[in-house]
C-alpha cells in the first residue's frame, strides 16, 4: 500500500517496516506465521533493490584529458608558447619536461603498490657460474629371455623340477591305488569322498582332491553318480586308455566346495 512512499531517496518507511518485522519475529510460534514473515523478507528485498536502483550518483565522470593536465603539472612541465604549426596543433599547449619527471611520478605512484622484498644474499653476492655438465653413465642393456633363463639360479630350477615330479609321483601312485582297488573288485564302486578324505588333514584332502583332478583330466578315470546322487570313481578300461580314445572322450570339469567343517 506504500510502495511509493517505500520508494522515495528521502523516506525510511522500509527501515521501519524491517525494524517492526524485526520485532515481531520474536513472537513467531506457528508455521504460518514463519512463513509470512518469509514473503515480507522477499517483498522487502525487492522493494530495497528498486529503491537501490533509483539512486543517482552525484560523482563527476572520469575526465582524461583534465587528468592528463594536472599530470602533467605534477611531473614540472615547462611550459613554452609555441607558434602554432598548422590547424591540427590548434588548441595544443607544448612544453618540455625536465629530465627527472618520470623519476619523480615514479616515486610518488611506488606508494600505492605492494612492492615483493628484494633478495639479499646473507653471506654476500658470487659470481653465477653454468652448472658443470654432468656425464652421462650408459646403463647395462637387459639381457635378452634365453640369456635370463639360462642365468636362473640353480638351485631354484632343482626345487621348481622336484616340486613338480613330486606331483607326478603322486599322482600316478594314486592311479596305481585307484587301478588295484578297481581290479580286486570291479562290482563294487569307489566312494569319491572315501578315496580323497583324510580323517587326519584337512589339507592333505585337498592335495588328493588336486591330485585326482589331473587324474580325471587326463582321462585315466571317470566319476559318476550313484542311486544316492554322490560320486563315485572309477578307472577307464585298458581298450579306453589309448591315447586316441583318451582324447576323444568327453570330459565334464566341476567345482568342489568343501569346507573345513563339512570335512569334520
Amino acid at each position: 500500500e506504500n510502495r511509493e512512499d517505500m520508494l522515495s531517496s528521502k523516506s525510511n518507511k522500509l527501515t521501519e517496516a524491517l525494524e517492526e518485522a524485526n520485532k515481531l519475529f520474536s513472537g513467531v510460534s506457528c508455521a504460518r506465521e514463519a512463513a509470512l514473515d518469509a514473503q515480507f523478507l522477499v517483498l522487502a528485498s525487492n522493494l530495497g533493490k528498486e529503491k537501490a536502483n533509483e539512486l543517482h550518483s552525484e560523482m563527476t565522470a572520469f575526465d582524461s584529458p583534465a587528468f592528463a593536465e594536472d599530470l602533467l603539472t605534477f611531473m614540472g612541465l615547462n611550459r613554452i608558447e609555441v607558434e602554432e604549426k598548422d590547424s591540427d596543433n590548434e588548441g595544443f599547449s607544448g612544453g618540455y619536461l625536465p629530465s627527472n619527471a618520470w623519476h619523480k611520478l615514479g616515486a610518488e605512484t611506488e606508494k600505492y603498490f605492494r612492492r615483493a622484498p628484494s633478495f639479499h644474499y646473507m653471506l654476500g653476492s658470487f659470481k653465477s657460474e653454468p652448472p658443470v655438465p654432468r656425464q652421462r653413465i650408459e646403463r647395462q642393456k637387459k639381457a635378452t629371455g634365453r640369456e635370463e633363463k639360462r642365468a636362473m639360479p640353480a638351485q631354484l630350477k632343482k626345487m621348481e623340477e622336484s616340486h613338480q615330479e613330486a606331483t607326478e609321483k603322486e599322482v600316478e601312485r594314486i592311479l596305481r591305488l585307484l587301478q588295484t582297488h578297481f581290479k580286486n573288485d570291479p562290482d563294487l564302486p569307489i566312494s569319491f569322498f572315501d578315496l580323497v578324505i583324510d580323517p587326519n588333514s584337512f589339507a592333505r584332502t585337498v592335495e588328493n582332491i588336486f591330485h585326482v583332478s589331473f587324474i580325471i583330466r587326463d582321462g585315466f578315470a571317470q566319476i559318476k553318480l550313484d542311486e544316492d546322487k554322490l560320486p563315485i570313481i572309477e578307472p577307464v578300461q585298458h581298450h579306453e586308455g589309448r591315447e586316441e580314445d583318451r582324447s576323444n572322450l568327453a570330459r565334464n570339469q566341476a567345482v568342489i566346495s568343501l569346507s573345513h567343517q563339512e570335512w569334520k
